[in-house]
């Protein structure tokens, strides 16, 4: 007997069933068999389940003799099935990653309850999530198992059966099956809650509810949306005839009468001309299910269905059509006019004087402690306090225009747009993002996928105002001015927003440490996944939960991959919104990372680096890279979680060889990260004064310290001569 039994039933999903079995099949936890029900569809869904079940003996083939809507396909799962626990998803839908572990080990910790509730988010056509916005009904916090007298807020949760796992033998007992029609989850969800001896929640996404564009049964037009009606008949008949459970009335009643007014407001669901019939049907439900005494909740709409009122609905809906074309067109006008005014403002402000003592700053995606033009505003306060400085604001405001025109220094590590025309007088200072390592500029042309439909000639046209770029090494000299050909000057200074690891003292880290919730002792690894261009979602390659299982109690770890859901474990720190990354790495003790550009700061540190390099293939191929990562890496490789941790748990995340490939990594990438590069750069541009080359202009402060695992490293000052370097 296995201890799941997954029930998906298959009706014109052709498109998506595949994924839906896989996510059920790729699932960590191995006790479970997998019952698809053709429920006779039309389309390929058949075939493509005998396809399953011949290559993979957990799955069972079910195949019904007529189509008979989703209900009785699930009752022939139910019927089929052997699990201990009864699990429901619709041939649309998908688990997410480990669910079936999380379930399991919930159920354990709980004793086995009759109903376990777990969490959902629905994802998007366009590839956005959206977790449930009553999940705070789904806390662990508090006793379990319970019952529903407990937790009432369960009602409230939406009401469908794939996102809980009941015993079967509950089910068996309550004689519990599915209606036929529409809504078919309502008459089984209410009483299977109400009569749940022993119930739990699980506070955590098991299923993604794929919200399809078209092709949804309940945002299909039909006149079968008025089985709601009969769906809650027997929701109400099940209450009746147990009167212990009475009480629940005016809860359902509220549910009803919720549901009642979706289904008629929501324009994609009943037929033109139905909505009388429908709002008279409604205000006989309310009528004959509302308990003498019972609160009626409050709202217009709720008041309008449960009195029937299908002329003054039909009247307030027209008005509300009218008003919002209405208010669409005069928004298309104020939005014209005002755009028109600020192109005319900017215009003016172009001719007026520049404010010779002003630099604009603004970065891409926002602003932060952790980007170049932060800490290059961070030296202009150091180095020259006569410069006032200020971020671009909003776009669509005068007061951004008036300092983009007016300003003498401009800074930005992207670019200020098409809007931009840069006057005489005015010096621009690119800075980048860091040292590159996949494709950019013109070098894109060669990779598509990745360059989604970059304006190259619009790129070139920013370039043409550059006047100048900072460089953190050679590299990234000869990178830009191949992919970014323009008339600018190279200033290959370093990076300043590196300036920061060498200013750190031993006291900056352990406070850092701290605020972040490290334990004293504890080794800290800070993982940073790159961005995926050729994915619509960005799920991180690795599982931090399952990577910290993997590590480990002698590890915290810090990603910077959200983790989507509550963090139970203190040890995982979700930092993705944290908004100073340079504090984020000196708080770490070791960088796990596959692509992203950060690997090149952190080799200023001085500090451990791994490589995830499972998918380098693909990134290579869809995005391009200056480097072969695998020939000249700044520490260990691991394609896989368990390498990962073998490589932390062997000791070689910290050893001779790791020191050894991050040394000449470092001497390649990092030549310069000595804590001035910020000054240089201000010398250079607003001072008109020689920079004074690294190793040369006296130590500012002493070697960085760092504390990994009680070995005692410093950063050494690099030396050599500092380039300047035109562009070509």
């Amino acid at each position: 007997m296995p201890r799941f039994s997954v029930i998906v039933p298959a009706y014109q999903v052709q498109a998506y069933l595949a994924e839906c079995l896989d996510s059920v099949l790729a699932q960590s936890y191995p006790d479970f068999e997998l019952i698809a029900v053709d429920d006779r569809s039309p389309d390929g869904c058949g075939a493509i389940i005998d396809e399953y079940a011949a290559r993979d003996p957990r799955v069972r083939a079910v195949h019904l003799a007529e189509n008979a809507g989703l209900g009785m396909a699930r009752n022939a799962g139910i019927d089929a099935a052997g699990g201990d626990y009864l699990l429901f998803l619709d041939g649309d839908d998908t688990l997410t990653s480990h669910s079936l572990h999380a379930v399991a080990d919930r159920l354990a910790a709980t004793g086995d309850p009759d109903v376990l509730v777990f969490d959902y988010a629905r994802t998007h056509w366009d590839g956005t999530t959206l977790r449930n916005r009553l999940a705070d009904r789904l806390t662990e916090d508090g006793p379990a198992p319970f019952t529903l007298a407990d937790r009432p807020g369960l009602l409230r949760v939406l009401m469908v059966a794939w996102n809980k796992a009941y015993r079967r033998e509950f089910v068996a007992r309550e004689g519990f099956r599915f209606p036929p029609g529409y809504y078919e989850d309502t008459p089984w969800t209410f009483p299977v809650l109400m009569a749940a001896g022993s119930l739990a929640t699980l506070d955590r996404v098991c299923v993604h509810y794929r919200q399809r564009r078209q092709g949804s049964i309940l945002r299909t037009t039909s006149p079968r949306h008025f089985d709601v009606f009969d769906q809650y008949d027997r929701v109400f008949a099940y209450l009746a005839a147990r009167p212990e459970l009475e009480r629940w009335r005016p809860e359902l009643y509220a549910r009803m009468l919720d549901h009642l007014t979706t289904v008629a407001t929501r324009r994609d669901r009943l037929p033109r001309g139905s909505h009388p019939a429908f709002l008279r049907r409604a205000r006989a439900h309310c009528r004959r299910h509302r308990a003498p005494g019972t609160p009626v909740p409050p709202g217009l709409r709720r008041a309008l269905v449960r009195h029937g009122l299908h002329r003054t609905f039909r009247t307030l809906r027209l008005a509300a059509a009218l008003r919002r074309r209405a208010r669409a067109s005069a928004g298309r006008g104020r939005r014209g006019l005002r755009a028109a005014l600020l192109r005319l403002h900017y215009r003016v402000q172009r001719h007026l004087p520049l404010r010779t003592g002003h630099a604009l700053f603004a970065a891409d995606p926002a602003p932060d402690h952790g980007c170049d033009p932060s800490a290059l505003e961070a030296a202009f306060h150091a180095h020259a306090p006569q410069i006032r400085t200020a971020w671009l604001g909003r776009p669509d405001t005068a007061a951004h225009f008036t300092a983009l025109a007016r300003s003498k220094y401009l800074v930005h590590n992207a670019g200020f747009g098409p809007g931009l025309v840069k006057r005489p007088g005015q010096v621009y200072v690119q800075t980048r993002q860091g040292t590159p390592l996949g494709h950019t500029g013109l070098d894109l042309l060669d990779h598509p996928a990745a360059a989604h439909g970059t304006d190259f000639a619009g790129q070139l046209r920013e370039v043409d105002s550059w006047d100048y770029v900072l460089s953190g090494n050679r590299h990234s000299t000869l990178t830009w001015e191949r992919a970014h050909p323009g008339g600018y000057t190279t200033l290959e200074y370093g990076s300043p927003r590196n300036d920061a690891f060498q200013h750190a003292t031993s006291a900056d880290m352990a406070r850092l440490r701290a605020s972040l919730g490290v334990p004293e002792g504890a080794v800290a690894v800070l993982y940073v996944p790159a961005r995926r261009e050729h994915r619509r979602t960005q799920t991180p390659p690795l599982d931090p939960g399952r990577l910290l299982g993997l590590l480990g109690p002698r590890f915290t770890l810090l990603t910077r991959a959200p983790l989507g859901e509550p963090v139970r474990d203190a040890r995982l720190v979700d930092v993705s919104g944290h908004p100073d990354l340079p504090s984020l790495c000196l708080a770490s003790d070791a960088l796990l990372t596959d692509f992203s550009p950060l690997m090149f700061d952190y080799a200023g540190l001085d500090r451990p680096v791994v490589l995830h390099t499972g998918d380098w293939d693909t990134f290579r191929a869809v995005r391009g890279a200056y480097l072969d990562l695998l020939a000249c890496p700044p520490g260990p490789l691991a394609r896989t979680e368990e390498e990962v941790a073998g490589v932390f748990a062997s000791g070689h995340w910290r050893g001779v060889r790791s020191a050894r490939l991050r040394a000449a990594f470092r001497a390649r990438f990092c030549p310069y990260d000595d804590g001035g590069a910020g000054e240089r750069v201000v010398r250079h541009v607003v001072l008109g004064q020689p920079a004074v080359p690294p190793g040369t202009r006296g130590p500012v402060r002493p070697p960085v310290e760092t504390q990994v695992r009680g070995v005692l490293t410093s950063v050494p000052q690099p030396s050599g001569p500092l380039p300047v370097t035109e562009g070509r």
